[in-house]
């Protein structure tokens, strides 16, 4: 069955492409049938697949879908998509000025939304604003599952610190971080990045 793991944040900056794409890589990686929509217009990733298949020689058709939406299809295509069962996994960067119905129209189709955020007071300040929006969808997709996942994290940072900071979070605190390194920001479609298989392994056991 087709699994639907969404990244939201209520802006922009916060991790949400880096860690859709870094996950959709390493699902890849471990075997899995996976599909990358983003629902930002510009269709950045979309780019970058290409100037990486230009540059590798790596053959596109053999490599796992990226495809682009918006707010206003991006639950009909869910729909249409799970249906079809050709996926073992369905991974939604969403735009950062997502509207709230699409917000709701989004968190209905998932089974999993992973908030990614630092410990800076802005970046709290919007989790927690986003987690708020969030929450009236588990009343609606009982099996929907909000997780925060702590993102550009210094490596010195203890995992007290970090759950100290995220307590105010009405969302499951996924186990993991994202540390602060290039390797995680300069992501590739291609190659799945091997320190992040752990992080993978946390939110795939969190849908089970």
């Amino acid at each position: 069955m087709t699994k639907v793991i969404s990244f939201i944040s209520r802006k922009g900056g916060t991790g949400k492409t880096t860690n859709a794409i870094n996950l959709a890589s390493m699902l890849n990686n471990l075997g899995h049938q996976v599909a990358l929509i983003e629902t930002d217009t510009n269709y950045t990733l979309n780019t970058l697949r290409k100037m990486e298949v230009y540059k590798s020689g790596a053959k596109e058709e053999a490599l796992f879908q990226i495809l682009g939406s918006d707010d206003d299809r991006i639950a009909e295509e869910l729909i249409k998509m799970k249906d079809q069962n050709k996926y073992d996994y369905i991974i939604v960067d969403s735009a950062g000025k997502t509207t709230d119905e699409g917000i709701k129209k989004l968190c209905l189709q998932s089974d999993g939304v992973i908030v990614p955020t630092s410990l800076t007071q802005n970046d709290l300040l919007v989790s927690y604003q986003t987690v708020e929006d969030l929450s009236p969808a588990t009343e609606l997709n009982e099996k929907l599952k909000i997780m925060v996942l702590p993102n550009r994290i210094h490596s010195l940072t203890g995992s007290k610190t970090i759950m100290d900071a995220l307590s105010n979070l009405n969302a499951h605190i996924l186990e993991v971080m994202v540390p602060q390194r290039n390797t995680f920001v300069n992501f590739s479609t291609i190659m799945a990045e091997k320190q992040y298989l752990e992080i993978a392994k946390e939110i795939i056991k969190q849908l089970n």
